[in-house]
Parts: C-alpha cells; structure tokens; sequence
C-alpha cells in the first residue's frame, strides 16, 4: 500500500514537471523576441565604459535584474489570482510599448538631428577620457539606467509568460515563471559579458605569435561590431513581431482573422507549409509597425504641443 503511495507520488510529480517543462518551452518561444532585444539593449549599454570595468558593470545590472524579478514573479501571481482579467490589457500594454519602441528605434535618425547625433558621439567620447571618480558617477548611472530598462523588458517577459500559462495550475505558474525569469536573466547577462568581450580576445589573439590565433584574433575584431549590428536589427523586428503578435492574438476579430488566412494561404499549392507561417508572420510584423507608427507620431504631436505650451 505504501509502495503503491509513493508511485502514485512519483508519477505526480513526473507529470508536473513535465507539465512545467513544456510549458516553459512554450513561454520561452513566446518571450524570445523580447529576449533578443534585451540581449542587443543590454550589450548597448556597457557602451562608453572603459574595458576593465565592462565585466563589473554587467554584474551589477545582472543583480539589479534579478531584483527586478523578484519583485515583478510575485505581483504576478497576484495579478493571476486576485484579478485574472487584467492579464490581457497588460500584454496589449506591454505590446503596444514593443511596437512604440521599435519603431522609435527604426526613425531615431530622422526624429534627432545630425547635431544631436554629434553631441551623443562627442558624449561617449568624453566619458571614456573622466577621470575615476567621475567614471565612476558615469557608470552608476549607466548601470541605474540599465535596470530600469531592464525593469520593464522584465515585465514584458514576465506578462507574457502569465498569458501563456493562465489557464495551468497555480503552482505549475509559480514554477514555470521561475524558470523562465531565473533563465532569461542567466542567459542574457551570460551572454552579454561573453559579447562585450569580443573585441579583447580578438585584441589579444591578434597580439599572438601564431598565425592561426593572429587571423581568428582579426576576424574576432571584424565580427564584434558586425554581431551588435545584426544584434540590434534581429531585436527591432522581434519588437514589431512579438508586440503585433500580442496585439493581433488579444483583439479576437484580427486573431481569427490571422488564423482564417493563415489556413486559406495553407491550402496554396506545394508552399503551403511555409506559406502558413509566413502569412499570420507577415501580419503580426505589419500590425506591430503600424501600430509603432501611430503611437510613435502621437508621442511626437504630445512632445511638440508641450514646448509651445512651455515657451508661451
């Protein structure tokens, strides 16, 4: 009897890890946009620091973003049991704010001026010649800065991961949602500090008196601007991707609309296949640019009737 108790416990608690394990696959799959921009935004960060304090200065963001989980796993459990509802408002909320941002990303250069542009450049220039204690005021606020915005690319993670297991056991949300906060934020500042320092090991490989390490040293150095690039263009359209995705699953009217076309563009000929991921893609990515759009004008309509309003 007691032989068939533990069983029973043991096949249990394999179903709700297994049950865990799925689910946070599914959730990873669903935050992996939101991931690879806070990947590319977090490598930009460490920008304009000296070399040697790149590795401490990710270290503090890190411990500041697992504060931000800490405090953010639990108001989302509170959220999911006290009021259920307000998941959905909060994820076309955080989508609208992934379309805002990317699309402010994609028009940066228009909206600011080639003079503004230049005093950014002379800025960064300037930070890296201060002296240490005004290094050292430059990097808290770099690392502050770093924590709010990981603060709310946290958040957006964390909704989205609600969503994904609101109809799950509570305890299986519990676990899912430490799993995927406790990961994302190992494999985001894991591989931000191997990013940031691309540039010293193809440096001091290149420095090498072999051949091989000099050449795979020099083409380290050539990658290292060429991964923040791809970085930085691979985050912008996951933000337009996951926000459109989010906006278009939580409004039911675009959401069957999305699936009636996808099944119709499955029906197509010998493509059907990648036709049906393409197409509910392709409107996911349309919705959230055009939705990154009005909300981007409307920002700039609010900012230009405030500085009339403050110099009458």
């Amino acid at each position: 009897m007691a032989g068939t108790s533990l069983l029973t416990l043991l096949d249990d608690i394999a179903t709700i890890l297994d049950d865990i394990a799925v689910m946070s696959k599914v959730a990873a799959k669903k935050t992996a946009g939101v991931l690879g921009d806070d990947l590319a935004l977090n490598a930009e960060q460490v920008t304009g620091v000296k070399a040697e304090r790149e590795l401490p200065v990710v270290w503090a963001v890190f411990k500041g973003s697992l504060l931000n989980k800490i405090i953010l796993v639990p108001a989302a459990m509170l959220i999911s049991v006290f009021i259920p509802w307000l998941i959905t408002p909060l994820l076309m909320l955080g989508g609208s704010f992934l379309c805002f941002e990317g699309f402010e990303k994609v028009v940066h250069k228009w909206l600011h001026s080639d003079t503004q542009q230049s005093e950014e450049h002379q800025a960064r220039l300037q930070n890296l010649a201060q002296t240490d204690a005004d290094m050292v005021t430059f990097e808290t606020k770099k690392i502050k800065g770093a924590i709010r915005t990981d603060f709310i690319l946290s958040a957006e993670i964390i909704t989205i991961t609600l969503g994904a297991v609101a109809a799950a056991a509570f305890t299986t949300q519990v676990a899912v949602l430490c799993v995927i906060a406790l990961g994302m934020t190992i494999g985001v500042y894991g591989l931000v500090a191997g990013i940031v320092k691309i540039d010293d090991a193809g440096l001091y490989l290149s420095n090498s008196k072999f051949k091989f390490q000099q050449s795979f040293g020099r083409a380290l150095l050539v990658a290292a601007p060429l991964l923040m690039k791809f970085l930085s263009v691979a985050g912008t359209l996951a933000m337009f991707l996951v926000g459109g995705g989010i906006l278009v699953h939580s409004i039911p009217a675009l959401h069957h609309l999305t699936e009636s076309t996808a099944t119709w563009a499955g029906s197509l000929g010998s493509l059907n296949q990648m036709l049906e991921f393409l197409v509910p893609t392709g409107i996911n990515f349309i919705a959230g640019v055009g939705v990154g759009g009005i909300l981007v004008a409307l920002f700039q309509v609010a900012q230009r009737l405030r500085s009339s309003g403050q110099s009458r």
